[in-house]
């Protein structure tokens, strides 16, 4: 088993993050050439003020009319990727990593802050996948690549909560752990998760339409 999560945890790793920077690139190249394609004149009013605008405004949570309207999915976003982001980049074992692959030394959580953050994180998934049954008008649009992307999302949280609790096996629970966020990183750029990549360029282009075109402010 130690030879699997050396494997796992070492040679596949790299695999992953190749993938995922590759498929990264692809998706942001392919993109823009489908909107130069598409809808050329969209992009000579690119206005950076409006996109900044549109971008701070969205980055602020009940800012927005978008934000105001749904108060419970506005708090589960937020704290959602506010978590993701503490404990994938800051958590103390992910910092380890940082170091050893990249040379890269940055401030870590400690433990029981992260574990905390964790399980914030499968409640904001939770929600997610509560408002995908309860609410018919996203239950309308709800697809399986939709399911998949969540689960492909909690499923590192859940491993890591479990090898942290060590409930099982420790060593198998921290393999799938590593496994688990290794599927995610390389099919990031493949599917509903891709957003991540977009997100800005969606909000500058928005916001410069309608900053700059139709004079009001995004929705």
């Amino acid at each position: 088993m130690i030879e699997f999560y050396n494997f796992v945890s070492g040679p596949l790793a790299w695999v992953a993050w190749t993938i995922f920077i590759i498929g990264s690139i692809y998706r942001l190249v392919s993109m823009y050439a489908l909107a130069k394609a598409k809808d050329g004149s969209s992009l000579a009013y690119m206005s950076l003020p409006y996109s900044l605008r549109s971008i701070f405004r969205w980055l602020m949570p009940f800012s927005t009319q978008g934000w105001k309207a749904d108060p419970l999915m506005t708090v589960a976003t937020f704290l959602f990727h506010i978590g993701f982001l503490l404990v994938a980049v800051f958590l103390g074992a992910h910092v380890v990593l940082w170091d050893t692959a990249f040379g890269i030394e940055i401030p870590r959580l400690p433990a029981q802050v992260g574990d905390i953050i964790s399980f914030v994180v499968i409640a904001g998934c939770a929600v997610f996948a509560y408002r995908r049954f309860a609410f018919p008008h996203v239950k309308s649009v709800t697809r399986p690549k939709d399911w998949f992307a969540l689960i492909l999302v909690v499923l590192p949280f859940i491993t890591g909560v479990l090898a942290y609790h060590q409930v099982g096996s420790p060593l198998l629970m921290t393999t799938l752990h590593v496994l688990a966020g290794e599927l995610l990183l390389a099919l990031i750029p493949f599917t509903r998760l891709s957003h991540a990549l977009f997100a800005l360029f969606t909000r500058a282009y928005m916001g410069s339409e309608f900053g700059g075109v139709r004079h009001a402010n995004d929705w």
